[in-house]
């Protein structure tokens, strides 16, 4: 029988993009193995009626099919949730509620390939108990950075050490999914870094407007797949983009995912008139692989999550960090005050930004000094980037490391 791999990625786009480039390096390192992704379906999604318009993840499935052969992907139904807004809460909530399914499904990959390995996001990690059950070795892979994750499993510790007491003795301390149990000291294999490659194309003709601008004269930005704003935030951005007098280009998503996004609806009348020679606005995705790659982009404003940080470091653009979420405030801080290739937003205490401050942030990435010294670092660190990997894409520890899944996992 055929070796079969299962990766389980948690329901963000991010985290399954980063698992299909696991897969690919697997596949690399195996020829022979089969990969099968287990794909979350969003909470309420209608799957009984098949729309012909495919959502820009189910178009990156279909040509991640189309291309790798030894790739399947199964869908886990859908649950019903109050909300159709995904968040990190709702994230961390949809998993364990489709653990029967999971079983039922490696029971029935087990039947017909020999299942050598579960790939679990920590996001999923609710998962192990079925795959502990079926007696199949199991890893867990982590999508963000190396300091995020040594934040994590320090955690224990700076729990057993405390020395105040939590006020209400009977809340539970053990949240299932957060923590390894028992304390098990785990080995950690570096994969890593995984850049994501570019699928579907140019549907939103946003390549071939870039192909228009001058050299390094644009700023992207784009906050990923949950980087949704209020209004009066986003209100800001458009003011702070039009101050910064430079060209851009902006992917913006919905406060909700029901609501269709008008921009003249922020009391911005003629924004879009104003800028339309110099800008690009683009609703909900946009090939973000591909853009930061052309040779036009000059800057990125983002949110610093991993995925967008290890794509502009590769094509060396300098970036202005925007954290919204966990770990994205540690990654900050190491682009901007230990590698000093990105700019600093000021914040409120509500984590509000000005357009003032955006403005004038964009700014100086693209005309200071300030901001060339951030694009000589980066102009650096990319060229050690592309040195440490080999024509596979592959460094010597992780080309190592990954040969490692074909051993024992954790079992």
């Amino acid at each position: 029988m055929k070796d079969t791999i299962v990766l389980y990625p948690a329901l963000c786009s991010g985290h399954l993009m980063s698992m299909v480039e696991l897969g690919k390096l697997i596949v690399t390192q195996h020829p022979s193995f089969s990969i099968t992704i287990l794909i979350l379906t969003p909470p309420n999604k209608n799957t009984s009626n098949k729309d012909i318009t495919l959502s820009p993840q189910e178009h990156y499935i279909a040509s991640i099919s189309a291309t790798f052969l030894s790739f399947n992907f199964h869908y886990i139904s859908p649950i019903s949730s109050p909300t159709t807004l995904l968040t990190y809460f709702i994230t961390f909530e949809i998993s364990p509620q489709r653990n029967h399914h999971v079983d039922n499904i490696l029971q029935s990959i087990s039947k017909t390939t020999n299942l050598k390995a579960v790939i679990l996001d920590f996001f999923t990690y609710s998962a192990y108990q079925i795959a502990k059950k079926l007696e199949i070795s199991t890893y867990f892979y982590y999508t963000s950075g190396a300091v995020g994750l040594a934040t994590f499993l320090h955690l224990p510790i700076l729990h057993q050490n405390a020395k105040k007491r939590i006020q209400d003795p009977h809340m539970p301390l053990r949240i299932p999914g957060l923590f390894v149990p028992n304390g098990t000291t785990l080995t950690i294999l570096s994969i890593g870094p995984l850049i994501t490659s570019s699928y579907g194309g140019d549907g939103n003709g946003c390549l071939r407007w870039l192909d228009l601008q001058p050299s390094k004269s644009v700023v992207l930005l784009s906050f990923g797949s949950m980087g949704r704003f209020s209004k009066a935030q986003l209100k800001e951005i458009a003011l702070g983009l039009e101050k910064s007098e430079q060209r851009f280009l902006w992917i913006v998503r919905s406060e909700l995912d029901s609501e269709e996004l008008n921009l003249e609806d922020l009391s911005l009348e003629g924004f879009l008139e104003r800028t339309e020679e110099n800008e690009m606005v683009i609703r909900n995705w946009a090939p973000q692989g591909a853009i930061l790659s052309h040779d036009s982009i000059g800057g990125f404003v983002n949110h610093c999550g991993l995925n967008s940080v290890l794509e502009a470091v590769y094509e060396g653009v300098p970036m202005v960090a925007w954290p919204l979420y966990v770990e994205q405030r540690l990654n900050k801080v190491i682009l901007v005050e230990e590698m000093k290739m990105t700019l600093e937003l000021n914040k409120s205490k509500d984590g509000f930004v000005s357009g003032i401050e955006l403005g004038d942030r964009i700014k100086e990435l693209m005309d200071s000094y300030k901001g060339n010294e951030s694009r000589q670092m980066i102009f650096k660190t990319k060229i050690c980037s592309k040195e440490a990997r080999d024509q596979n894409g592959l460094t010597e520890e992780n080309e190592k490391d990954t040969g490692e899944i074909d051993n024992d996992g954790y079992s």
